[in-house]
Order: structure tokens, then C-alpha cells, then sequence
């Protein structure tokens, strides 16, 4: 076997991904959590990345693959036997893994008494093979129909369209002056704005200038919210709701002086990391940003709030499966309480921006619309197209921004972005 076949990987790999599947779809820490999983760990470095792959291949088509299973299933099996038919589906149709290797591998990994059915299945999807990239069936029906609801049909298909494709790197520079340097050196394209998009694989702390502290991962559109701030040298400026960190490293790289709030302490932990990494400085502080007792006010506020993430889909997938209607509505209302708390630590005159990488309109629109309702002294502060790096196809009527996945080539988290301003 060639230890740079992918589909060499052994049975130890097989129920690796079939782990990180089974923790992914249950909810509780979503891919983040599943794939820091000590077992994965312990794997060889081939073994590791075949299992990741082979999971996120089988989340990044689940649906067209359920319903192809469902088509030749009389009943339901238990949900373990799902998803190691799940895991065949994707080795034989997205992996390209052949076919007496996959459903070979996939019956080991089976419970004795359902040997005989996955073979069975498996063997009857190789002779009718199913459509995996259907828009139609990639996303949830629940989700889908959302989406044609406030986009429209033909964005919504477009959408959908994007959950099969494997993502890029985006990155993030400390100073964007370097470019063209760091382009260089990570293959990279500069994107509007200057975040860095290379297709490299491999370990990133491997890769150069990571040590050196010159760049963090964030996705492109995560990146466009910091820089509608339009921050000077000396400003101060908090990022509520902070961790992982990358707006607070964009406001201290651009020299903020910068409080990141967030009410996770291991969370905050990372923030910690980065800042150390990269060398900038920021006041980091454990607390719930809705009721911080802080009385400072800002030049510049930023809250990028919780949400049920439906636009981060690319990089977890598992969002898409694990989200419900009754989140959307119990995350609008810790949205508005975030909102009325960042709107009381602005400055006069000081600039707000409200973020969610959310596709759901209450989480975004909505939100936009009932602070203005309920608070006096703000004003929306339209953006021009193409401001911050966002694609021009996002800018709304409004002034405020829909960043939709298909909206940059190559794709881009989902995003709405509102700006705000304070009466002087």
C-alpha cells in the first residue's frame, strides 16, 4: 500500500471517522469538538487525515446520501449502522475509494448481525449510483425552504450548492503590507481587502511565517467586520463576544487599543495563544458581555454575537444537521440583549458593528431593524460596495451587508453585517 493513498488508510482510521461523525451529528461539541478527540490523536498522521476527510466528505453530502440509503432500506437500523453506511456511501461516491475496498472496509467496521445488510446496500448503490450533487438535497428541507424564503429560489440553489465544495484557507495578516511577500511564499492569492487564500494542505504550524506570528486563519468574511470600523492608531476599541480571537487581533494589528470581552474561559484561552503568537497586545477579560459591569465607553464597538452559525457550513458542516427552528428564535433574543449592551458602551459619535455568521434573517435583518426601533442616537451607517473587502453582490439597499456563500469565488462564509453610528 502507498502511504500517500488517502484510501490505504485502515480499519482504526474507518472508525476514527466514524467517531468524529457520531460526535459531530449528536450536537454536544459539534467537528471542533470531535475531531480533538484523544483516539484521533493517537493515530498515525496518513490515518488521521483519511479519517477527517472521510467525515467531512460523508457531512458535506449528507443529505443526497440519506436519501439514497433511505431508498434501499425497508427500515431504519439502529443509528450507529446508519452511520457506517453513511461513511460507505461517501468512500464509494465522493472518496472515489473502489468499490471492493470500500464496502469491504465498511462491513469490518460493522456490528456481526448487520454485516449482511451493509454489504447488501452498499453493493446495490454501486450498481445505481446516486446524484450527490443535487442543491436540492444537500441542505436540510427546513433550512432550504428558509433560505428560498428570503433569498429566492435561484440564490437559495446557489447556496446549497456550496456545502459539497471543500473550502480554502483564508488568512489573515498582521501586516498587510507584507502581502505580497507572504502571498508568495504560502502560494497564495491576495483577496479584495487583503486577506490571503491559499489551497496548501498539511499542518499549518508548519507552514511559513507561522511561528514567526504573521498570520491567523480567519475566513474572509469574518475579516470584513473589523474593517468597517475604520479604526485610527490610538482608538480604543472592544470586540464583544470575542473568542476565538481573530477580530481581536485585526483591532490591535491595526493599532487599537483593544478589549476583548467573552464569557468562555478556555475559550479565551486561545485568544490568549494568538495574541502571544503574533505578538499584540489586547486587555483580555472573562465576563458575560451582555451584563459586563464595565462602565468604559468606545470609539469602536464590535459584536459578532452568537448564533446558530447556518453560514459557517464549509468548515462545519455538522451545523447545518444539528440546528433547529427553536434555535434561531431563542438565539434572537440573546442577540437584542447583546445589542442593547454593545449600543451603551459606544462612545458619541463612535461607531458600532453587529455581526452574525448566520444565513437566518431574525439573526441578522431583524436584529438590525428592532435596535434601531428601540434605541435613540444610533443611525445606520451605510457601506459602498466592495467596502472592507466585502463582495459587491452582498451590499443590500439598506447599506447593510448579506454575505452569501457563493457571493466570492471559491466560496465565503455566510454573513449579515450592520454599522451603526452614535450621534456625536
Amino acid at each position: 500500500m502507498s502511504s500517500s493513498d488517502p484510501n490505504a488508510a485502515g480499519l482504526p482510521a474507518r472508525a476514527a471517522a466514524l467517531d468524529i461523525l457520531q460526535a459531530a451529528l449528536s450536537g454536544r461539541a459539534g467537528i471542533e469538538g470531535a475531531l480533538a478527540q484523544p483516539q484521533l490523536k493517537a493515530l498515525e498522521p496518513r490515518d488521521r487525515g483519511f479519517a477527517r476527510a472521510l467525515a467531512m466528505a460523508t457531512l458535506r453530502h449528507l443529505g443526497p446520501i440519506d436519501a439514497a440509503l433511505q431508498a434501499k432500506l425497508n427500515r431504519a437500523p439502529p443509528e450507529r449502522v446508519v452511520n457506517i453506511l453513511r461513511l460507505g456511501a461517501a468512500q464509494l461516491f465522493v472518496l472515489k475509494t473502489p468499490p471492493h475496498a470500500a464496502v469491504g472496509a465498511t462491513v469490518d467496521l460493522s456490528p456481526p448481525s448487520f454485516k449482511g445488510l451493509v454489504n447488501a446496500v452498499l453493493r446495490g448503490l454501486t450498481r445505481e449510483p446516486p446524484d450527490l450533487a443535487d442543491p436540492d438535497r444537500l441542505a436540510p428541507p427546513w433550512l432550504y425552504a428558509r433560505w428560498g424564503a428570503a433569498f429566492g429560489e435561484a440564490e437559495a440553489r446557489a447556496v446549497a450548492a456550496t456545502i459539497a465544495q471543500e473550502p480554502p484557507t483564508d488568512l489573515s495578516l498582521k501586516d498587510p503590507a507584507q502581502g505580497g511577500a507572504l502571498a508568495a511564499e504560502l502560494e497564495a492569492q491576495v483577496l479584495p481587502g487583503g486577506t490571503l487564500r491559499t489551497e496548501r494542505g498539511g499542518d499549518l504550524t508548519g507552514w511559513p511565517q507561522f511561528e514567526a506570528g504573521s498570520w491567523w486563519v480567519q475566513d474572509a468574511s469574518a475579516a470584513v467586520p473589523v474593517r468597517l470600523l475604520g479604526l485610527e492608531p490610538g482608538q480604543t476599541a472592544l470586540d464583544m463576544c470575542a473568542a476565538p480571537g481573530g477580530k481581536t487581533l485585526q483591532l490591535a494589528a491595526a493599532g487599537a487599543i483593544t478589549t476583548a470581552v467573552d464569557r468562555s474561559g478556555a475559550r479565551l484561552t486561545r485568544v490568549v495563544e494568538n495574541l502571544a503568537r503574533t505578538g499584540l497586545a489586547a486587555e483580555v477579560v472573562e465576563a458575560d458581555a451582555a451584563t459586563w459591569a464595565d462602565p468604559r465607553t468606545f470609539d469602536a464597538v464590535l459584536l459578532d454575537a452568537p448564533c446558530s452559525a447556518t453560514g459557517t457550513f464549509r468548515r462545519h458542516p455538522d451545523v447545518l444537521w444539528v440546528a433547529s427552528p427553536k434555535d434561531v428564535a431563542s438565539l434572537a433574543a440573546v442577540q437584542a440583549r447583546l445589542l442593547d449592551s454593545a449600543a451603551r458602551r459606544v462612545k458619541p459619535g463612535g461607531r458600532l458593528v453587529y455581526c452574525v455568521c448566520s444565513l437566518e434573517p431574525e439573526e441578522g435583518e431583524a436584529q438590525a431593524e428592532g435596535f434601531l426601533a428601540r434605541t435613540p442616537g444610533f443611525a445606520l451607517e451605510p457601506m459602498t460596495a466592495g467596502e472592507g473587502g466585502a463582495p459587491e453582490a452582498s451590499l443590500k439597499a439598506d447599506g447593510t451587508l448579506r454575505i452569501l456563500p457563493h457571493h466570492r469565488p471559491g466560496g465565503t462564509d455566510g454573513f449579515y453585517i450592520a454599522r451603526f453610528r452614535r450621534a456625536a
